[in-house]
């Protein structure tokens, strides 16, 4: 705990990024295409944000760090299967993530789609056959919901039926709770789960971080899809407004969104008064998502 962020922020990145090279499928074995383009798609690249949520969440609970891992593991095994559907053509058609060419450019959209089907079974699988403790049935549950037609899956739905509308910003938040915002919070909510169970008051507060960083999480993204470059975001930077996207930007200018994002971040920050020096590192974490530039 006494580690700059940074260092902590580096060291928890190696080490999802050695778990994860441990736990994915080697390259030689058959499938040998698929593992390919799944280790491809997974290693060396992303901020890991949702398995640093993960790791900084369970400092609340006091996690074994092996289940930390595993958890943090999974959800970023979900997160990445989301990318790699997500630049298909049928999706937003995009050529470029982590600054490397996407998975379906790089192999072929059928592996693309398999790659993204085996990387979340593969998350689930994870969760199910390590030991996690008593909350185990319950993070396996969260992770489901957070991941499907009411989570995750289901906010990409609106947003591809939301492409040329205008939407309120309740409807664009709504979009986003279930896009973003679902596995964010699943993340946070996995740290703690895998640790010494937190009272319902300190759950409730950690519920309403979890839901602000998600959000927040958006809202900066959006701003930096068209302020900054390719180069430095690793995909192909106003893209949104190219496709007209409902995005925070569009509905509320530049500078309003930039204020949203700086009072979502004080929300969050509030939710975890109550944790004292315990939250240290996610009252980090929600800085450097307000902050970030890439």
């Amino acid at each position: 705990m006494n580690s700059s962020f940074t260092d902590w922020m580096a060291a928890t990145q190696g080490h999802t990024e050695t778990a994860l090279g441990r736990l994915l499928p080697a390259r030689d074995r058959i499938p040998q295409r698929l593992h390919d383009a799944m280790r491809y798609a997974t290693l060396g690249g992303g901020k890991r944000v949702r398995p640093l949520l993960v790791f900084a969440a369970g400092e609340l609970s006091d996690a074994p760090p092996e289940r930390l891992a595993i958890a943090a593991c999974a959800v970023e095994l979900i997160h990445v299967y989301s990318l790699v559907h997500d630049d298909l053509p049928c999706m937003d058609n995009d050529v470029l993530r982590r600054g490397r060419p996407t998975c379906h450019i790089e192999f072929d959209e059928a592996t693309a789609l398999l790659v993204g089907d085996s990387l979340q079974t593969l998350a689930f699988e994870l969760l199910a056959s390590h030991p996690l403790g008593q909350h185990q049935l319950e993070m396996i549950t969260l992770l489901a919901q957070a991941s499907g037609s009411c989570g995750m899956a289901g906010g990409q739905a609106i947003d591809l039926a939301a492409v040329g509308k205008p939407l309120e910003q309740a409807e664009l938040e709504l979009m986003h709770a279930l896009k973003t915002g679902a596995l964010i919070r699943a993340a946070v909510l996995l740290g703690a789960l895998a640790g010494t169970p937190l009272s319902p008051e300190e759950r409730q507060q950690l519920d309403r971080f979890a839901k602000r960083a998600g959000l927040l999480f958006q809202v900066v993204d959006d701003i930096l899809d068209c302020t900054a470059n390719t180069a430095t975001l690793g995909k192909t930077a106003g893209k949104d407004a190219a496709a007209d996207k409902p995005t925070y930007v569009a509905l509320l200018g530049l500078d309003a969104a930039r204020e949203y994002a700086q009072d979502l971040r004080h929300e969050a920050l509030a939710a975890l008064s109550g944790f004292g020096a315990r939250a240290r590192r996610l009252t980090e974490l929600a800085d450097f998502i307000c902050h970030r530039q890439f």
